[in-house]
């Protein structure tokens, strides 16, 4: 029988913006090129989490649609902390990202509550912070993205960025850091989609999943060549 893999993909319909569903075709995609079947469990507000999953995806998504999300992730905090701080991996773009600290001050909407996985804190900002991101990880080598946020997110408790910005913004307008990492949990601003033109994180995140699952449960390489050519002209775009 074929090792299922379930990846939880939350709140689709409200945080999904510029991209951020590709990061769930690449994941499952990924899989299915190693012969390995994939469930995508879509988890939208009122609705419960599945008992067991192997990673938790979230995108990004707009201030207002963020309230709703932000109170219902409150009654999955206990679940996806826990989950977090087993060892599971997850993915939070943006929205997501700010939602998984423990609070986004948003300049409309006051503060929204987050659920504490990440280390981190967010405050809105007047500075619209928009366009290429081009960032050098000491994880991952160079990573691609687009960003489009106005929300200043400070790391604390020696929380890891997941890169040193070398093009772009990142998590403040001034201290040119992008992202956290936190267990096999990562949080960034970059759409994009994120995972397509970085292959090497969604393999990253994968073969936790499958470690878990099997500690000799190797994945195979694949051809990305074409990848890496879209992230070398992702790279080259200004700003």
């Amino acid at each position: 029988m074929k090792t299922k893999f379930t990846i939880v993909h939350l709140y689709p319909k409200r945080m999904n913006i510029y991209g951020d569903y590709g990061n769930i075709i690449c994941l499952r995609k990924r899989l299915q090129w190693r012969g390995l079947d994939c469930e995508v469990a879509e988890v939208e507000a009122g609705e419960a989490l599945p008992k067991n999953f192997d990673m938790i995806f979230i995108g990004g998504g707009q201030d207002r649609g963020q309230i709703r999300v932000a109170e219902d992730l409150q009654h999955k905090k206990h679940q996806l902390v826990e989950a977090v701080e087993d060892g599971l991996p997850a993915l939070a773009i943006c929205g997501g990202y700010q939602l998984f600290g423990d609070y986004f001050l948003s300049s409309d909407y006051g503060q929204l509550p987050g659920i504490g996985v990440f280390p981190v804190v967010t405050k809105a900002t007047q500075t619209r912070m928009i366009g290429n991101v081009v960032l050098q990880s000491q994880a991952f080598g160079t990573l691609v993205g687009f960003e489009n946020h106005s929300g200043a997110t400070e790391l604390y408790d020696n929380a890891r960025p997941l890169g040193k910005v070398n093009k772009g913004y990142g998590n403040d307008p001034t201290k040119k850091f992008e992202g956290v990492i936190y267990n096999n949990g990562i949080g960034t601003y970059l759409h994009g989609s994120f995972l397509p033109k970085n292959p090497q994180v969604a393999d990253h995140l994968l073969q936790i999943a499958a470690t878990r699952r099997s500690n000799d449960l190797e994945l195979s390489p694949l051809d990305d060549s074409l990848a890496k050519k879209a992230a070398l002209i992702a790279q080259k775009r200004p700003q």
